[in-house]
């Protein structure tokens, strides 16, 4: 994700893609912030597990920001990009867009940083494998 840009969704197909229902509404109406950050979790896991070939777990989010509310029905995209990787964790940034189902406007809604450990079949963390 090198776009900085508001206007326009980094290139790449998203990590994750969905639609905000009634039921992921708060009681203002608009979507839940939890519900986002949830899709965004699940979607910065995606280059995790094929990085770490294998488990991860969430350990940390460093940063998140809101930008714009999302709207129920709105098509919602999550753009995960690897930017940090250790011996047992990588840090992903996800970018959130919503694509506006009434007016087909993209626009970004959610940024933020997530921070995952690779983990083994017990739990317990372990090297990511060296890429060749």
């Amino acid at each position: 994700m090198t776009n900085s840009s508001h206007s326009v969704p980094p290139d790449g197909e998203p990590a994750l893609k969905t639609v905000a229902m009634p039921a992921d509404a708060n009681p203002n109406g608009d979507i839940f912030g939890g519900w986002v950050m949830a899709q965004m979790d699940l979607a910065g896991a995606v280059p995790a597990v094929r990085r770490a070939e294998g488990r991860v777990a969430t350990v940390a989010v460093e940063g998140m920001r809101f930008h714009k509310p999302v709207f129920i029905g709105d098509l919602v995209s999550c753009y995960a990009d690897l930017v940090r990787i250790g011996s047992t964790s990588m840090t992903v940034r996800v970018e959130t867009w919503a694509e506006r189902r009434i007016a087909q406007e993209r626009v970004k809604v959610t940024e933020g940083i997530f921070v995952y450990v690779a983990i083994d079949e017990t739990g317990g963390k372990r090297s990511i494998p060296k890429t060749a």
